[in-house]
């Protein structure tokens, strides 16, 4: 739960260090202020405070880093995956204009096109296509959600959840998100569903069927 709720790990750490230096400060300033005589800080005080502050700079970037190396090597390959099962992308669903697969991660989206490619934040479609999405979760438990298409599920780590949607008409970049607090980046785990092009070929048979 700890993990799933984003407390335990060591970005939050880091917050919470810098929080509290900010504080340390802004106290400091404040006995400064209204103390009689005045007051310096000694200069080992001054090496320390410097050095926590590099410290926590080089550790931020250095689990950013790891992170992001992460993030790429868990992005799976679409042959071997596919055929052991692990994604059940069914590209031959004929009651489907396109199938897809979303991976969620912390914190963000990578959607699986038909042909095999990847994009990370952005899930390009035609208006009024039905798109089958089978959704995975590679860490913690994630929402799902496009409010224009009325739409929103949540997947548990390791698991599939699949659903369908129809696209909008109008063509437009339509707010993806997490629905499901996932961490301390929750906030910022969005992407795009882009609408672009003609009409899907099935939406206009019938019209004129």
């Amino acid at each position: 739960m700890q993990n799933a709720l984003g407390l335990m790990d060591e970005q939050n750490l880091l917050f919470a260090i810098m929080l509290g230096l900010g504080l340390l400060g802004i106290g400091a300033m404040f006995f400064a202020l209204f103390m009689p005589g005045r007051w310096q800080v000694p200069y080992s005080i001054e090496v320390v405070f410097a050095a926590i502050i590099f410290v926590i700079v080089v550790g931020g970037a250095y689990y950013s880093t790891e992170k992001v190396d992460e993030y790429w090597a868990d992005v799976p390959n679409i042959e071997e995956d596919s055929a052991s099962g692990k994604i059940p992308i069914d590209y031959e669903a004929k009651a489907f204009d396109k199938a897809v697969s979303a991976y969620l991660y912390q914190w963000g989206f990578i959607f699986i096109n038909p042909d095999g490619s990847a994009t990370r934040n952005a899930l390009a479609v035609k208006p009024g296509e039905k798109i089958l999405v089978h959704v995975l979760a590679n860490d913690v438990i994630h929402g799902f959600q496009i409010p224009a298409a009325r739409i929103t599920t949540e997947v548990d780590p390791k698991a599939v959840r699949s659903i369908w949607f129809r696209a909008p008409d109008k063509p437009g970049k339509y707010l993806i998100q997490c629905m499901d607090y996932c961490g301390i980046g929750h906030h910022q785990m969005k992407a795009w569903l882009v609408v672009s092009g003609e009409e899907s070929g099935t939406d206009k048979e019938k019209e004129h069927g």
